[in-house]
């Protein structure tokens, strides 16, 4: 009898073959990000490789951090060698809970350096706190930054000092405003001075900008931060952003953070006209609290849900695809805090 010879091991035919190269890239895809996950620093130590990008492809959600009127100025009685007292110029006990965390975005909310936004005040006191997260923070200018007495290094018109210090991250030092994407978020950062930045209508060069800066990102989800609010429960609110607030409603954005108020305060949904509005509104946050001093309640304002005027610390957002978590962090030691969770629309 004829046999043919036959092998022990089943042959690896051409099916197999596909199987297993088809497999390989997907194996190797997966085993690459988990690796950039647990050692980010491979590539490079100072890599500019944009964290939240990286979440993203991993599946996890962003999660960036808010908060303006920060540092005080090195020559505020106060300063103590950039360690405050224990009721102002705290901005380096809020820049602890920002360092050596895995923040994708700070946002800093303006008023960021007292009292005039002075390039040596920033050298001298921002720099030495949250001068430690400035590779990843997006800021927007405050009115202080502005200013030109009363504060270290006070001589440069135009916030020379403000844009000098965070350079490019300052968008064009002319306007002030500019947009970007974390996550499957779009944020747009707006300057609420508005004779500085060429005026705040919708028919200014700003509202036309964030008209079409809008349209042309139709991301799902939309948070807008600028320095000055619209509404406040302390005294300072303005109506010099209700534009802003009108076109980012038409364009049906999420959240607005603000603040200049030195309080904590968050809003329920509502429209430009201060109606609650659960289904299309915009929440706005106060986060004036990063550091430099405590502002009173003047009244509690329409639709105000929480406040707070006596802790220092900084306004946690969690950026999912179509939903929000917030989560107010205080400095060491302190108590107060507010969570939840909302959706886009």
């Amino acid at each position: 009898m004829n046999h043919k010879n036959r092998s022990i091991i089943p042959p690896f035919d051409n099916v197999l073959w596909r199987r297993f190269w088809y497999y390989i890239p997907i194996i190797l895809t997966f085993a690459g990000l988990i690796w950039l996950l647990l050692y980010p620093n491979w590539i490079a130590p100072n890599s500019s490789i944009n964290k939240s990008d990286l979440a993203l492809a991993a599946g996890t959600d962003p999660v960036v951090a808010a908060a303006g009127d920060i540092a005080c100025d090195p020559g505020n009685s106060n300063f103590n060698s950039g360690n405050g007292t224990s009721s102002a110029c705290r901005q380096k006990f809020t820049s602890d809970l920002l360092v050596n965390t895995d923040f994708a975005g700070i946002l800093v909310l303006g008023d960021n350096q007292y009292e005039c936004g002075g390039y040596q005040a920033f050298l001298q006191s921002y720099n030495l706190s949250w001068g430690r997260v400035k590779s990843i923070t997006h800021p927007v200018v405050g009115n202080h930054e502005y200013l030109m007495s009363d504060g270290t290094d006070c001589a440069s018109a135009n916030a020379a000092g403000y844009f000098t210090y965070f350079g490019a991250a300052a968008g064009d030092p002319s306007k002030g405003y500019y947009s970007f994407n974390i996550g499957a978020w779009h944020l747009v950062a707006l300057n609420s001075n508005c004779n500085a930045a060429g005026g705040c209508s919708a028919t200014s060069p700003q509202g036309k900008w964030l008209e079409a800066d809008l349209a042309a990102h139709t991301n799902f989800c939309t948070l807008a931060y600028w320095h000055i609010p619209l509404f406040s429960s302390g005294s300072r609110a303005s109506i010099n952003s209700k534009a802003f607030w009108q076109i980012l409603y038409k364009h049906n954005a999420d959240l607005i953070v603000s603040a200049h108020d030195h309080i904590y305060e968050r809003f329920a949904p509502q429209t430009p006209a201060g109606i609650l509005d659960s289904i299309n509104g915009i929440r706005e946050f106060i986060v004036g609290s990063g550091g430099a001093n405590h502002t009173t309640i003047a009244s509690v304002a329409a639709n105000s849900e929480i406040n707070n005027t006596d802790t220092y610390g900084v306004l946690k957002l969690t950026l999912h695809p179509s939903s929000y978590d917030w989560q107010f962090i205080p400095e060491a030691g302190k108590t107060f805090t507010d969570s939840g969770t909302g959706a886009c629309h």
